[in-house]
């Protein structure tokens, strides 16, 4: 556990001993299929502020700064293992928070892949073929309205396992692959109740985030983004947008993927991570010049 200033402690697990270390927030569902990193450098993965095994946070002082707060838990983290700085990979709206680092840390961040991020502006809309909303999503969004609407009675852990059982429907483009969604962490109580957490601090502060060009110039790290053609959660477009408005970041871009590319493309995801935290671009990774 990795205690923060204002008392919260963080859960952790480290992977390997090399001198370059890799922070992987929220990480842990990635944790078997990136341990092949930890043969050439230190992986760090942790549970951020409020989810998974790190401490329950009940002050609303102490969740008020949302994902910003986040982003000062990171340095936290970096200052705990002694590092003057880290490389990072984030997925989703890890990546996100990936690249605020960068941006309020330009010094202390290294290399950051950015998995399957969501968009840098997330009110903006992009044009069908940047985002992919199918039948699958309008029934999963159907099916968890309902849910909600009539929350069933019985054991949390069951509840929330039916509630994966829906979502991760939307993350793989084969249904088939499902099952190999297990990002629930049922067993936890923090994660249970990450809904209410999601929608009361975490998504608002990522709602009132203003992200201009003098905030993306900030960022001068090499930035990785790695992303599906077919996220029903984080559109394409968002991965583009990245890509053309970092000063230094390149897009590998995996056709016909969800949000869990590397589920569909494994060889590609993963050996343009590898290459990229080893110092060099992929050759996957294409400079983006223009969104549409």
């Amino acid at each position: 556990m990795i205690t923060l200033d204002d008392g919260v402690r963080l859960h952790c697990q480290q992977l390997g001993s090399g001198y370059r270390i890799v922070l992987i927030p929220n990480g842990f569902h990635l944790l078997q299929e990136l341990k092949f990193l930890a043969a050439s450098a230190t992986l760090v993965f942790y549970d951020v502020r409020n989810r998974g095994r790190s401490d329950a946070v009940t002050e609303p002082a102490k969740l008020a700064g949302g994902i910003l707060q986040d982003v000062q838990d990171l340095d936290a983290v970096r200052r705990h293992f002694g590092r003057d700085r880290v490389d990072l990979i984030g997925h989703s709206y890890i990546g996100l928070l990936a690249a605020l680092y960068a941006m309020e840390y330009p010094e202390r961040a290294g290399r950051a892949v950015l998995l399957s991020p969501i968009q840098p502006d997330p009110a903006k809309q992009y044009p069908p073929h940047l985002m992919y909303a199918d039948a699958t999503m309008t029934e999963v969004t159907s099916r968890i309205a309902v849910m909600r609407k009539e929350p069933p009675a019985g054991n949390p852990e069951e509840i929330c396992r039916n509630f994966w059982r829906v979502l991760r429907l939307i993350y793989v483009t084969n249904p088939e692959d499902a099952e190999r969604i297990d990002w629930g962490r049922c067993d936890l109580e923090n994660e249970r109740r990450f809904g209410t957490y999601w929608m009361g601090h975490l998504w608002p502060s990522i709602q009132k985030l203003r992200l201009g060009d003098e905030n993306f110039a900030k960022a001068m790290n090499p930035v990785l983004v790695v992303h599906g053609t077919k996220d029903r959660s984080a559109p394409y477009g968002g991965a583009r947008d990245w890509a053309l408005r970092l000063p230094n970041a390149r897009l590998v871009t995996v056709p016909g993927a969800g949000h869990a590319p590397w589920i569909e493309s494994p060889e590609i995801v993963f050996n343009s991570i590898a290459m990229f935290l080893e110092g060099a671009w992929p050759q996957a990774a294409k400079e983006v010049q223009v969104v549409d």
